[in-house]
């Protein structure tokens, strides 16, 4: 394995639903970070890493820029906010579409005063003829002057090696922040939970998943390798912990089963898990809950 000579911080920033997850996961080659249809899907800072050669990218992936309506949304647009400082290169990623809204606008002053390289990413190509795309890296090229503008499919991963051969001039020589091996830096039960989350996006509908919080409240390995993980998903109704629980329990087993699945995947071991369902009324206004659930300035 090459010694690590250049060492850099990433930050992708953008709307909700942009792709940055999606993005994440397809440079690092493993699942980091979740990822849902549904908007602000990612409420706190993820880093993943990934060692090229003599080169280790560190990739920020944050919240989506959004009009924040409770205490949690003020807090995940503060990361977002913040994520564009005190870095080695900003990738801003975008849609496809011939306009800059507010979301962009705010986004591109910050990378301006920042004064950082910044690559403009233009994702989801699959979904344009060449035409539109061409319309769209002009409109966003009287906007800023960037280092460069990569088209990609963060699903498929076309364009994704080109990007990286893009930014990898922006890294600093210096040694590397993580060690071999080491694909983000969440805590295993920190992942755990973030999976059951990703869960509770893919089967529930309207508002109902984004007033979810998850919880790990045991994480232990056995003597013959398996993990048992107790985990308690707290909602803010009465009728939406009915409908997280489902007939009989189909919806909440249908959600465990897949969270088991996945957690077997990424810690290459099997587990055990039980899941707990309680109702802790507007929590995503309340500043001790928010940061028992993990989502704090740390």
């Amino acid at each position: 394995m090459s010694e690590i000579k250049r060492c850099g911080i990433i930050s992708l920033v953008g709307r909700p639903n942009v792709g940055k997850s999606t993005l994440v996961n397809t440079l690092v080659g493993e699942k980091v970070a979740i990822v849902s249809p549904k908007p602000q899907t990612t409420r706190n800072r993820i880093c993943a890493i990934l060692n090229r050669g003599e080169s280790q990218f560190v990739f920020l992936d944050t919240p989506g820029l959004h009009r924040a309506r409770t205490r949690l949304g003020d807090y995940m647009v503060k990361v977002a906010r913040q994520s564009v400082a005190n870095v080695d290169g900003v990738l801003l990623l975008v849609e496809p579409v011939d306009a800059i809204g507010p979301a962009e606008e705010e986004l591109i002053g910050r990378i301006r005063a920042l004064g950082a390289p910044a690559a403009l990413v233009i994702n989801k190509i699959d979904t344009v003829d060449k035409p539109a795309l061409l319309a769209v890296m002009a409109r966003y090229g009287q906007a800023h002057d960037w280092a460069a503008v990569v088209p990609i499919c963060a699903r498929t991963g076309e364009g994704v090696e080109t990007l990286l051969a893009e930014i990898a001039p922006w890294l600093p020589q210096g040694p590397q922040l993580f060690p071999d091996g080491m694909t983000t830096d969440q805590p295993e039960r920190q992942v755990m939970a973030e999976i059951v989350r990703e869960k509770l996006l893919g089967n529930l509908d309207q508002e109902i998943p984004h007033g979810t919080a998850v919880e790990v409240t045991k994480f232990s390995q056995r003597d013959n390798d398996i993990i048992d993980c107790h985990v308690t998903i707290y909602c803010e109704k009465a009728s939406h912990k009915g409908i997280l629980i489902g007939k009989k329990g189909a919806m909440l087993k249908k959600i465990s089963t897949q969270a088991r699945e996945d957690m077997e995947a990424f810690m290459g071991a099997k587990v055990y898990l039980e899941t707990w369902v309680k109702v802790k009324e507007h929590w995503r206004d309340q500043p001790g809950a928010i940061q028992n659930f993990g989502y704090t300035d740390d």
